[in-house]
Formats: structure tokens, sequence, C-alpha cells
């Protein structure tokens, strides 16, 4: 059987096994519409989860960083506030880079704002949270062999669009986050008046650290820069095993999307809820 042949069947069987019987027309622009019942399945549940998880997240984040308190119990900072970057912060900062002038000056409320627009420009710009939210919200397409919601089809080649281009250089940006919010989970082994232990703040920021580097790994940017461009992976050698260690990263990419957005809020939670006096932080010291 020729290629396109094995194609249309492989294509035929996924119709069927879907319960689609809608009608593909080409257009004169290239372009499938898709008329009549498209499937029968529950093809809804997959978008409409995704349009509540990133709503959800966006809320509680929005009214984390506008909280401007609770976001340090020592020895935990907050992911959403880290680096600190003001005078007004609760905690001593980062040395690397110092304090900023306070709140005021700098014209915002909280000092959250000051550290995530980065981390949420490069999820913003993620070429899966891409494919997430233009299915999702925009409906382009919502799913497979389902009607487009638009006439037109541009890609990204036209503004806005043509900004999700900067995904790439904000992958560096996020591993600078990363190298902090690291730092800060080893500075969460050393609890104030008793020494060093570990507690469920310890483990919590340790994770969020973990599942942040393996979100940023698997990254199709991170992917690129280790074995793209590259014509023979013999005179790279040094590419070819980066090439390879994050490849089966990246086929988890997604997962670890969703994962780490989960924990990096449920972070900033629990800080919140110790710092508050809410809950008590659980420990275990070594002497």
């Amino acid at each position: 059987m020729a290629a396109p042949e094995r194609g249309a069947a492989a294509g035929g069987a996924f119709l069927v096994a879907h319960g689609i019987t809608a009608t593909k027309i080409r257009m004169p622009n290239g372009r499938v519409r898709i008329e009549g019942p498209a499937r029968w399945d529950l093809w809804w549940i997959e978008p409409a989860v995704i349009v509540a998880y990133l709503a959800l997240f966006v809320v509680y984040s929005t009214w984390a960083a506008l909280q401007n308190a609770h976001y340090y119990a020592p020895p935990y900072l907050s992911p959403f506030y880290s680096p600190c970057l003001s005078t007004d912060c609760q905690h001593v900062t980062v040395p690397l880079f110092g304090k900023m002038p306070s709140l005021p000056i700098l014209g915002v409320v909280s000092p959250a704002f000051l550290v995530l627009w980065a981390p949420g420009v490069f999820r913003l710009t993620c070429y899966y949270y891409r494919k997430a939210y233009y299915r999702s919200f925009w409906w382009s397409p919502p799913a497979c062999s389902v009607a487009d919601a638009h006439g037109s089809y541009s890609g990204e080649t036209r503004f806005p669009l043509i900004l999700q281009n900067i995904h790439r250089y904000f992958f560096w940006v996020l591993l600078i986050f990363n190298c902090i919010l690291t730092y800060d989970a080893v500075l969460a082994f050393h609890q104030p008046g008793v020494g060093y232990g570990i507690s469920v703040g310890t483990v919590v920021l340790c994770f969020n650290a973990a599942f942040l580097w393996l979100y940023s790994l698997s990254c199709h940017a991170c992917r690129h820069f280790c074995g793209g461009q590259v014509r023979s992976f013999a005179k790279h050698p040094l590419r070819h095993k980066l090439w390879k260690f994050v490849t089966p990263l990246n086929g988890m990419h997604m997962r670890f999307a969703w994962a780490s957005l989960f924990i990096v809020a449920f972070s900033d939670l629990y800080v919140r809820l110790v710092a508050s006096g809410t809950i008590h932080d659980p420990a275990f010291h070594f002497g």
C-alpha cells in the first residue's frame, strides 16, 4: 500500500474510532472546513478542564501577588516572591541582587510583580501551552476533526502572535529563576534557632525546584539548543549527549508543564498558610 493510501486508511480508522461523521470541504485558501456533527464523543472535556485549570491558576496567582503579605515563613520564601527585589521585603534578599528601591518608587503594589512577569511570559509563550490555549480558549481548532471557530488562519506570522518567538530567549531567563528557587530550597534545610533538618516545607520547596527544572529542561527550546542546526552529531559529541538526555524529557513536557504549574501554586499556598499561622510545619531535625 502506498504511503498516501496508508495515511488515508489510518485517518479513516481514527474517524470511525472517534465517531466522527462530519463532512470535510476543501476551501480555496487551502483550509478544510468541517460541516455537520463532528464528533459524538466527549471531546470537549479536555479543553474545558484546561480552561478551568489555567483560569484557577491565574486568579489564585494574581490574588496571592496582590496580598503582599504572608509570603515568608523562616526559612521559606514563596516562589511567587523570589527573589524579593525591594526594601519592603519581609526577609533578606538574595545577595546577588541586593535590594532595590521601595515599592512606591517602583510604582507597583507588591514585590511579586517584579518577578512573576518573567516566568509568566515563558509559560505564555511555551510551545505546549500555546497549543493548549489556542485550542481551549480560541478554539483554533478546539479538537481534532472539530470545526474551527475562525474563518482564516495566519499562523504566528502577524502581531501579536509573532511575539511568541521570544520564548527561546526567555528560556535563559527562566534558568536564572530556577537557580534562585533551588537556592531557596537549599536554605529551607536550615531551621532558624534549631539547626539543619527536613520539614514538610523543605520537601515542598524541593519538589517545586525539581519540577521547574524538569519543565525547563524538557522544553522544546532547550532540546533545539542541544541538538538543533547540527548537520552531524558525530562532529558534536557533547551536543549529541545533551540531546539524548533531554529528548526523553521532551516527550513528557506536557506532564511537567501541568505538574510544575500546580506545585508552584501549592508552594505559595503552603508558605502562606505557615506564615499566617493557619497550619504548623512538621519537621525532623538532625540535631
